[in-house]
This record gives structure tokens, sequence and C-alpha cells, in this order.
């Protein structure tokens, strides 16, 4: 069997995930670190804005919509080897990183009494699919 080509967009992509997750951590750190984890009431704080729409923390997004590129492509990679998410979602593929944060901070901020302390992949997941679940084919 032949090997395949490594794609160096998606090398990039990931090299620059990377990146953003790692500045994330130096330039966005909780006051009170305690351990190597986002929780929900940390992700409404990095991804958290007024009422005007500016970032309630500087430099925020980065973390938020890194962490949100995070759970979208463990999840679709987790669909690419058939392995049936507990939570599936559709995301269409020209979505903006805007467009799913915006969804991702209402889903969580309207649910924080269930996400807030927990883990915030589950809450990533389930807003997901509340913004996009999949249509079921005939």
């Amino acid at each position: 069997m032949p090997m395949a080509r490594a794609n160096p967009v998606r090398i990039m992509r990931n090299f620059a995930l990377f990146i953003a997750i790692m500045a994330a951590f130096i330039f966005v750190s909780p006051k009170n670190s305690q351990a190597a984890q986002f929780s929900g009431a940390y992700l409404l704080h990095v991804c958290g804005v007024n009422p005007h729409g500016l970032e309630l923390v500087p430099g925020g997004h980065i973390a938020c919509q890194a962490y949100i590129a995070g759970v979208l492509d463990y999840h679709n990679l987790m669909r690419s080897l058939g392995t049936a998410p507990g939570v599936d979602f559709c995301v269409p593929p020209k979505t903006s990183m805007e467009t799913l944060q915006k969804h991702v901070y209402v889903y969580v901020l309207r649910n924080k009494e269930q996400h807030g302390s927990f883990t915030a992949a589950p809450a990533v997941a389930l807003a997901l699919y509340n913004a996009y679940p999949c249509m079921k084919r005939k």
C-alpha cells in the first residue's frame, strides 16, 4: 500500500492551532490555576464579550476559538475513524470561528449551572449539536 502524502495545508493548520493554544495558555491564564483543563466557567470567561461586542479578556477569543476548534477537530477525527460520537453534530465547512464562538458562548451561558465546574468539551459538543444537528439521510 503506498504511503499517503502529508497535506501541507493541514499540517500548517494544525501547527497554527497548536501555537494559538499555547499562546492562550501563556497570555490568558486563570487567576487560580488548579488543573490543566478548561471548565465551562473558564470557557465563559475567555469567550465572554460585553454588550458592545468587545471581549472581556484581551485576546480571550484566541483561547476560546482554539478550544472550540480542538473539540471540532477531535469530533471530525472520531467520525472519520468510524467511531460514532456520543453527541454528533455537522458544522457546515465554511462556518466562521466567530460564529461558532457565539453559539458556544450563548449555549454555555444559558446552561452554566450544568457546565460551570465541569470540563468544557461536552458543553462545546452540545452547543454545536444544538446549532448544527446532523440531518438524517433517507
